[in-house]
């Protein structure tokens, strides 16, 4: 595994079918953000969207000092590539250069693929939501520092 930061490029509003592909791939159907939604999230000027030519997209937002992940993704045939670690990275650098300096994000409990990337990457956990995700699978909010991503 690399870190192919380099290769990650800004979403831009050309890049919103692309980044709904991968989310379709990645998710249920129930659960696949569309185009129009990638479209309405990266048109708003707090929003930070990122895509790994790997088949890796992010979509985070930034608001006073703190950040949350919106939804990340990464292609099934790209998965288990660092794709995922990469892009986390790269969202954390972007929202630390926009003065944010704390990060949250939700996961499904039942993610564990998942929430052994964020633990690796410095989130510990801040809360919970019951119910969250469709099927009544509980999420688990999980926060990280910004310090030293820039």
């Amino acid at each position: 595994m690399t870190d192919q930061a380099a290769a990650i490029i800004p979403a831009t509003l050309a890049h919103a079918a692309l980044m709904a592909e991968i989310h379709a791939a990645a998710f249920p159907p129930a659960e696949a953000w569309s185009r129009d939604v990638m479209l309405l999230q990266l048109e708003l000027p707090t929003t930070i969207g990122l895509i790994h030519p790997l088949g890796g997209m992010v979509l985070a937002r930034v608001a006073a000092d703190e950040a949350e992940i919106l939804t990340i993704a990464v292609h099934p045939a790209s998965q288990r590539l660092g794709v995922g670690g990469a892009l986390l990275r790269a969202a954390k650098r972007a929202s630390a250069a926009a003065g944010a300096v704390t990060m949250f994000l939700e996961v499904a409990v039942t993610n564990a693929a998942a929430r052994s990337v964020y633990a690796a990457h410095g989130f510990t956990s801040a809360g919970r939501r019951p119910g969250y995700y469709a099927g009544g699978i509980d999420a688990l909010v999980l926060r990280a520092g910004l310090a030293g991503e820039l």
